[in-house]
């Protein structure tokens, strides 16, 4: 450079002094060009042929400055504005020229009123992420001028950011057809979603009416169920996310996300979600070695029904952050903990509670219980009071008393004590209603009268169901005179005859119970219920026949076994299955039942609870046997097991 610098000064003085032609000085000039590359080494030789091969930078600008250009467009000139809308809207645009494009909008943003709409959208259409940290950082300064200067830039700024919450999509070509899909790049998609909650977080410190806008947003963009599960997963993660740091808006949050998991929930039956994974056995059945690779595993727990497996990821998502959010350092904070809860228990009344036919989306309630005994004590509590108010709709109440039954039954970290302080506080009230309602006009069985007690006799049959060992291990003698004492013959026999109306396998089940261990004999009034004339009506092939609904009360148990593959590892350890009785626990039981036949259940649960809808047509003759055990009782004890 030195030596260029003066080989050019000695030429100018040449030319000055002599006034010689140019032809003379370009003869110099060549003689002092061949010493000058003669000293050039071969690697910068080399270096200056790359660069002239290389393209140029585009830092071309066309129309000056973008006040300028603001000024202009503001007076009716649109031809350089029209060139910088065109510049900023170039695909191949390069991170010098969003420098100085950014760096220059910093400085006018005062005068980039809503007349500049269309020029903020192409902004905020720039590909600024996956770029050098340099443009990262500039468009962050831009977001934090504009939004403070201009708020009405607020909204869009804030969907431009929520719309990178999910990864880009990309082409991929497979046996030369084009497919769309996510780029999972782990390393740039966690680094995208990390600069774009360090955006989200610069600008609610920068206008503090960040949540109010923001909610109606993150609503709007959430994606379709029908998406794929890697555009939820990242989507849902991400929003959770936000709560950490605006955490005003959490309980809006978990809102959004639980009611988007209920439609996902509702929208995969456990009948359906059970079909698909038969018929993936049937056909994979033989494909396989006994001894699968990590690979095979791996496939095994994909769920075959699709909207199941979005649901199985969603929900780990989910459970991980109730574990994230109640523990510090490892530790359980309990001050974080009821907070989180207060804001599930509201969810769960708005959302879960009414939802009928939801499987797994209500287990955020049970595994949030099981981080500590009060916290269970508590939602038993809420329910409880549900239960008893008799403001509540009626099908609130029964609901409650169905989530009271399988909370308690299927909770293995609730003890017994507290199982058996709960079975005193329903029977209680039971009596009292029996006090109440027993007698007089209205003493007659009637789910639309007495629908909640119907539900809390089945809760409370359902509890003895499950319970009944654990209460009579420690102490035979003790256990027996605590269910001696909760009268459960008063109950059965009173004339709003609930057996006539609980579920027939809970009631079979409950009966086999009460008759080994003489506590109460049900055997009458299962009976006579038997025996009552039901309508006959005219069949549409001929002939008389009997139709009966298996569920009057559209009962169901919200605790069923869990199905999703994945998550259901954070759940069964916390869960009491069905555990099948010994052939000799009930011989008296399977005498008066012999005549039952079917093939014998892994759980208690397994299969779906029956519903209303699903009336069962039969002859007089065969009406015995059908009522009593239906082929869909789910939900109900499996009859074969009183059998053993």
């Amino acid at each position: 450079d030195q030596l260029a610098v003066v080989f050019l000064s000695c030429l100018l003085i040449t030319a000055i002094q002599s006034k010689k032609t140019i032809t003379a000085s370009s003869k110099i000039l060549f003689l002092l060009c061949h010493v000058l590359f003669s000293h050039f080494r071969i690697s910068d030789m080399l270096a200056a042929d790359e660069f002239l091969r290389s393209p140029p930078k585009k830092t071309v600008r066309f129309g000056g400055t973008l006040m300028d250009i603001l000024l202009k467009y503001q007076k009716g000139e649109n031809t350089d504005f029209n060139l910088l809308k065109d510049q900023l809207s170039d695909p191949d645009i390069k991170d010098d020229q969003i420098i100085n494009w950014l760096h220059e909008f910093q400085s006018s943003v005062a005068i980039v009123t809503k007349e500049f709409e269309q020029l903020v959208s192409i902004l905020l259409k720039v590909p600024w992420l996956r770029r050098s940290k340099a443009v990262e950082e500039e468009y962050l300064a831009f977001l934090s001028n504009l939004v403070s200067a201009q708020t009405i830039y607020l909204r869009p700024c804030l969907a431009m950011i929520i719309s990178h919450f999910i990864p880009p999509r990309i082409t991929v070509r497979e046996d030369g057809v084009d497919i769309s899909d996510s780029d999972d790049d782990d390393e740039n998609v966690t680094r995208s979603f990390n600069t774009c909650h360090r955006a989200l977080q610069t600008v609610a410190r920068y206008v503090p009416l960040t949540p109010q806008f923001l909610m109606p947003v993150l609503i709007e963009k959430f994606p379709f169920i029908s998406k794929s599960e890697r555009t939820l997963q990242c989507y849902v993660h991400n929003i959770l996310r936000i709560s950490g740091y605006i955490p005003v808006l959490r309980h809006d949050i978990l809102e959004l996300v639980i009611e988007r998991l209920l439609k996902i929930d509702v929208s995969a039956p456990r009948k359906d979600i059970e079909a698909a994974e038969d018929a993936r056995e049937t056909c994979e059945e033989g494909l396989f070695d006994m001894d699968e690779d990590e690979e095979n595993r791996e496939k095994n727990d994909v769920m075959a029904h699709p909207i199941a497996e979005r649901l199985d990821i969603l929900m780990i998502i989910l459970f991980s952050y109730i574990k994230d959010v109640c523990h510090v350092n490892g530790k359980l904070d309990i001050g974080k903990m009821k907070d989180l809860y207060r804001d599930l228990v509201l969810i769960f009344d708005k959302l879960i509670l009414p939802t009928h036919g939801s499987c797994h989306v209500q287990y955020i309630m049970f595994y949030l219980s099981s981080f500590k005994l009060g916290i269970a004590e508590a939602f038993v509590e809420h329910l409880w009071k549900k239960l008893q108010n008799p403001n509540s709709p009626a099908v609130i109440r029964q609901a409650a008393a169905s989530y009271i039954g399988s909370f308690l039954a299927r909770a293995k970290f609730i003890p017994v004590v507290t199982v058996k302080a709960c079975l005193e506080l329903l029977v209680s009230w039971l009596h009292k209603y029996i006090d109440n309602h027993g007698t007089g006009s209205k003493a007659f069985c009637d789910i639309a009268l007495h629908g909640p007690f119907y539900a809390a006799c089945q809760a409370v049959f359902y509890v003895v169901i499950f319970r009944h060992k654990q209460i009579l291990d420690g102490n035979l003698k003790t256990g027996l005179a605590f269910l001696q004492s909760l009268n459960f013959e008063r109950i059965v026999m009173c004339h709003l005859n609930p057996l006539k109306v609980c579920l027939p396998s809970v009631v079979n089940f409950f009966a086999a119970i009460n008759r080994k261990y003489q506590i109460a004999f049900c055997d009458t009034i299962i009976e006579r219920n038997r025996r009552q004339i039901l309508p006959v009506v005219r069949s549409s092939g001929g002939g008389d026949c009997v139709e009966t609904c298996t569920n009057p009360l559209e009962s169901f148990f919200p605790f069923d076994p869990y199905i999703l593959k994945r998550s259901k590892n954070i759940i069964n350890p916390l869960y009491q299955f069905w555990e099948e009785q010994n052939a000799e626990d009930l011989t008296e039981a399977a005498s008066s039942i012999d005549e039952y036949k079917g093939e014998e259940e892994d759980d208690f649960l397994k299969g779906e609870t029956p519903q209303n809808d699903g009336l069962i047509g039969m002859t007089p003759g065969f009406f015995d046997s059908t009522l009593r055990s239906p082929d869909s009782s789910v939900g109900s004890p499996p009859v074969t097991s009183l059998q053993r």
